[in-house]
């Protein structure tokens, strides 16, 4: 049963387990307690600045405990948090505040001059100034002794807006609400077999779904989670064996990484109960060589940014991990296929698109118009192709959508396309994704360009690297004489990724 509002698991954890430690950084200790007093004084702060209930507060932070303190006291105080990526530059930041409307931001490092300059300093809370935020303290301008402020929020109410890229241009806001991320947090604790002698770290940015999720997950069940502002493997693995943590999260890049670690073996890694591959396919070479030399096994799982956890192979029957699929659905979630024609729902074995029925699908996109496509009779649209076992199991095969998956980080290609269209020399373009072992993809851009103005591939990689953030940057140019299209003027990218991905690869392309 999930907690109602997304604040009441760390109250609970804060009452039922008290000073155990709630999450790690670096040196610091944060106790439950210390997280649920400090949000409480956050959550005046904010009040103080002005913000009421139903208010939406934009949080582009780093992995810092700072971020579980100010996400429990804006819900605290009845708002949603605005999950703001902080590898963004200012035309996607630009592009989110104005979909979302927050009324004010939490930043630190580089964000805080971001923000500052697209809200008003005015409008900002700074992390990084002594005084933000306490261990257990209130802040500066904070009223100590007045108890948890008022929330007034049902349910039903918005708690956080996380963003997912479209392929019609700039990321949509997805609507999660108390409800949703509380029976999300739920399936996910259920998923992990999570309990409070857990310890995990997190590396994922906490503007993701899973970064977000990991935190939720870690209070409800009262778990230990120790938090890495940016991914060094070897002391991961350093921290895996001194303070024995008991399950590991990763993605692919995470993943290669560890299979390519020249003295892996050096590590003690016998305390941990398996490795979650999520956001990302997983490579069974990868996986396996993984397995073979520190003896830890995989446990696949499967989830959205608008429907958090979709799939995970089942954490108590560990006969039956598969490395071909990405498991099962949990309680509460019911899947199906539909024909990618026609709509029909097929019977297992039959390929086509993915959809889910969950209580923890999201409320809804902004701009709102995005939505009715997201769904078919109630059932959430994920955009995966693939089949279902006559027992559940799901196989995912392709994409029916266009993103590029980059690192679990969802990639546009109208986003970049749009970037790419503004330089002089292109007359039209197209972007496409190419596979790749260490990102799952990349994106790749076929130009069409002026005969009369040429232009170097460095020229239009140097353009989207100076516009959008990192992860969306264009790992390969090629140049074409048309770009194909249908009639209607829809971009066949599969045409241009059939043709170009044995080139590519051929050529020795860094893939």
């Amino acid at each position: 049963m999930s907690a109602s509002l997304m604040h009441h698991a760390l109250e609970q954890a804060a009452a039922q387990f008290g000073d155990r430690d709630a999450v790690l950084a670096g040196d610091e200790r944060w106790s439950f307690r210390d997280l649920d007093d400090a949000s409480t004084a956050f959550g005046r702060h904010l009040l103080a600045r002005g913000v009421r209930s139903g208010d939406r507060v934009a949080l582009m932070t780093s992995n810092r405990p700072e971020f579980v303190v100010a996400i429990h006291g804006i819900s605290k105080i009845g708002g949603a948090g605005v999950l703001l990526s902080p590898a963004w530059k200012a035309v996607e930041t630009r592009h989110a505040l104005e979909l979302t409307g927050p009324v004010h931001a939490v930043a630190d490092g580089p964000a805080v001059e971001l923000l500052a300059g697209l809200m008003g300093g005015g409008r900002l809370t700074d992390l990084d100034h002594p005084g933000a935020v306490g261990a257990a303290g209130a802040p500066d301008d904070a009223t100590p002794g007045a108890g948890t402020p008022g929330a007034g929020a049902s349910g039903l109410d918005e708690a956080v807006l996380v963003f997912s890229s479209g392929t019609t241009g700039l990321p949509k806001a997805v609507r999660h609400t108390h409800r949703s991320m509380g029976c999300a947090t739920v399936d996910w604790c259920a998923a992990l077999g999570l309990g409070p002698d857990d310890r995990f770290q997190v590396a994922t940015p906490p503007s993701h779904i899973l970064g977000l999720l990991n935190l939720l997950a870690a209070a409800s069940a009262g778990a230990c989670v120790r938090l890495h502002p940016r991914f060094d493997l070897d002391e991961v693995l350093g921290r895996i064996e001194s303070e024995r943590m008991t399950l590991e999260m990763a993605v692919a890049p995470i993943a290669l990484a560890m299979a390519n670690h020249p003295d892996i073996e050096r590590y003690d890694l016998s305390s941990l109960r398996y490795i979650i591959w999520a956001a990302t396919p997983v490579s069974e070479r990868v996986a396996r060589l993984v397995t073979e030399r520190t003896g830890v096994r995989w446990l696949p799982a499967y989830g959205a940014s608008e429907l958090p956890v979709i799939t995970c192979n089942p954490v108590d029957d560990p006969g039956s991990w598969r490395l071909d699929s990405a498991g099962l659905p949990p309680g509460g979630v019911s899947l199906r296929v539909a024909d990618l024609d026609t709509g029909t729902v097929l019977p297992p074995g039959g390929i086509g698109e993915i959809q889910v029925r969950s209580p923890s699908v999201m409320a809804g996109y902004l701009p709102e118009e995005e939505t009715v496509g997201a769904f078919s009779e109630g059932w959430y649209r994920t955009g995966d192709v693939g089949w279902l076992e006559p027992e559940g199991w799901v196989h995912l095969t392709d994409r029916s959508k266009e993103m590029i998956k980059v690192n679990g980080f969802q990639v546009a290609p109208a986003e970049v396309e749009e970037v790419v269209r503004s330089h002089p020399s292109v007359l039209d373009c197209a972007v496409f994704g190419l596979v790749d072992e260490r990102a799952g993809e990349v994106p790749v851009v076929a130009v069409q360009l002026d005969p009369a103005r040429p232009a170097a591939a460095g020229e239009i990689q140097e353009l989207v690297a100076g516009s959008l953030a990192t992860y969306k940057q264009v790992r390969h140019v090629v140049v074409v004489d048309t770009i194909p299209r249908l009639p209607s003027g829809k971009v066949l990218r599969r045409m241009l990724r059939d043709e170009w991905t044995p080139v590519l690869l051929a050529s020795g392309a860094d893939t």
